[in-house]
Parts: structure tokens; C-alpha cells; sequence
């Protein structure tokens, strides 16, 4: 390298010299090496961790919600939340104890429709225009015998976008959650 800078400025000048000494000096040195590799790993690097990190939170929440909504559909399979008079504000509250601190309470969107047979429960997505619709869900705990489908849904914030890596799945940027449980009620003792 430093001989093609030699024969530019001429083999003799003192000028071409110098320069091709500082050429030679500057190439062989190594000590900013680490500091560019490193700039060059690091924001792969984070962009991976932070991924792996939200998606163990994405599954995290949506085993948490899937508990809560078992444990909540059991009270309605017992009979506990007709014999108590619950309204869908109340199961509200009782499902969102189950919750933890990992949900916010108020986007918690709950669906309880009964059935005649289990072929007649249809359980479409409550997705509309890439938006969560939640206009048709109602609270419907039925009595005993009756079949019962109860859906949970969250819509959980997401915070990674970038590098090719989404986990929302609605338009405002969140990710769907979302647990569902099917039974028939039990025959419990009325009051």
C-alpha cells in the first residue's frame, strides 16, 4: 500500500516518504479495533435480548391469562357466580385478582355466551379492521347443563418493532391475548 503512495508523490520527495510512513504506522495500528467491533455487535446484540426478553414476557402473560380464565370459568361451572349474582363486573373483578399486577384491569375484555350443543359455540376471532371488536361480547353464565364458553381478552402492549421483529398483531401496535375455556356447567344446588 505504501509503495502505490510512494510512486504518486515520487519516490524521492520527502513528502512522500513521511506520508508513507504514517501510512504504514496507521495500519498497523490496532487500538481502536475493539471499540469499532464492538459498536458493531452491540445493537444486534441488544436487539436480540430485548426480543427474547418480550417474547418470554408475551408467553409469560399468556399462560397467566389462560390460569385466570380457567380458574374463573371453574366458579362459573360450579355455580358459584349464579348463586352469588354476579354481574360481569364482578367476574371482572374476580378474574382480574387472578391477574396479578401484569394487566391493566380496565383493558381486561370479557366474553361469557351459553350454547345449546357444543357444535353450536362458535368462538370467532373479536378482531375487526385489524382492531380488537368487542362489541359483541356479553356475560351469559347460563344454569346448570347449559354449555358455556368463556373468552378472556387483553390486548398486551409490545415494545421491540424494529429489525424486522413485531409480535402486534392489532393495528394500535399491542398483541392479542387471549384464553378461551368451554364446559357445560355442572349441576350444582341452587339458591
Amino acid at each position: 500500500m505504501s509503495n502505490h503512495i510512494v510512486r504518486l508523490f515520487g519516490a524521492g520527495s520527502r513528502q512522500s516518504r513521511t506520508l508513507a510512513r504514517q501510512t504504514r504506522r496507521l495500519v498497523r495500528r490496532r487500538d481502536g479495533t475493539t471499540v469499532v467491533e464492538f459498536a458493531i455487535v452491540i445493537v444486534p446484540f441488544l436487539a436480540i435480548m430485548f426480543a427474547i426478553i418480550e417474547i418470554a414476557l408475551v408467553f409469560y402473560a399468556g399462560q397467566v391469562l389462560e390460569t385466570a380464565t380457567a380458574d374463573s370459568a371453574r366458579r362459573i361451572m360450579t355455580g358459584e357466580v349464579q348463586n352469588a349474582k354476579m354481574d360481569v363486573a364482578a367476574f371482572k373483578v374476580d378474574v382480574c385478582s387472578r391477574l396479578y399486577s401484569l394487566f391493566d384491569c380496565d383493558a381486561v375484555h370479557i366474553d361469557v355466551k351459553k350454547y345449546d350443543t357444543f357444535s353450536a359455540a362458535t368462538i370467532p376471532q373479536p378482531v375487526k379492521d385489524n382492531e380488537l371488536d368487542v362489541e359483541g361480547f356479553v356475560f351469559q353464565p347460563g344454569v346448570q347443563g347449559d354449555i358455556v364458553v368463556v373468552r378472556i381478552a387483553y390486548e398486551w402492549p409490545t415494545f421491540v418493532r424494529d429489525f424486522g421483529f413485531d409480535m402486534a398483531t392489532l393495528a394500535n401496535g399491542k398483541r392479542l391475548l387471549m384464553a378461551t375455556a368451554a364446559f357445560r356447567n355442572e349441576p350444582y344446588k341452587s339458591n
